[in-house]
């Protein structure tokens, strides 16, 4: 009776090994640890190519035209928070122009040109992954042409501008090493005098929106 009785409590035992051994795995499966997506790495050098448009924000008639140009900078990063510093100089083609009849001189042209121009900044941004949201400011430089035309005879004086910049921008990391950005910029210049003195102009603002490509070592 014993021998009986252990061994249905062996059989027993065996055949509910394997239910039992099932229900731990199914409790493995569905255990499963969170998994937390990592922040992208914005961290390190990079280079790019941007070109877009700039217009004075006063005076009829204003300078408006496009630029394009390079790009370098670097990338810190703690957590989320992205700081940096950025340099860009562009070719411009930002003229106006505008005539007059002037007593013993005909018709008078005055154009006003700026060439090129460039910045350099500081960068501070939050990145949501691989989406970079940034503010930026810094110093802002520009050439100056102004130019003079009547009876057939022309003169022309060019000055370097200063001032300063500051603006906003959106860059997104579409593949591994290479992201494209979109930034708003205000450029303040202090005034100039041309042709020794007989010419005096204002400050020189202008804004610009300008798009980019860059690539990230």
């Amino acid at each position: 009776m014993k021998k009986t009785l252990l061994v249905g409590v062996s059989l027993a035992a065996l055949g509910s090994a394997p239910a039992f051994a099932a229900d731990l795995a199914a409790r493995h499966v569905y255990t499963k640890a969170p998994v937390v997506a990592p922040v992208y790495n914005w961290a390190g050098f990079y280079i790019g190519a941007m070109g877009g448009y700039g217009s004075e924000d006063s005076g009829s008639p204003s300078i408006k035209g496009g630029l394009a140009g390079g790009t370098v900078g670097y990338n810190w990063q703690t957590g989320s928070w992205v700081y940096g510093l950025e340099a860009d100089a562009a070719w411009a083609d930002l003229n106006a122009s505008a005539s007059a009849v002037v007593p013993g001189f005909g018709l008078l042209t005055a154009s006003d040109k700026v060439d090129s121009t460039g910045t350099v900044r500081g960068r501070i941004g939050y990145a949501f992954n691989t989406v970079l949201l940034y503010g930026t400011g810094g110093y802002a430089w520009a050439n100056n042409k102004v130019s003079l035309s009547a009876l057939g005879v022309s003169i022309s004086d060019s000055k370097f501008l200063s001032g300063w910049t500051v603006g906003a921008g959106v860059e997104y990391m579409f593949a591994p090493k290479w992201s494209v950005k979109a930034e708003y910029l205000y450029k303040s210049f202090d005034g100039k005098s041309y042709f020794n003195g007989a010419l005096p102009t204002g400050d020189l603002n202008v804004h610009s929106v300008q798009v980019g490509v860059n690539y990230h070592f």
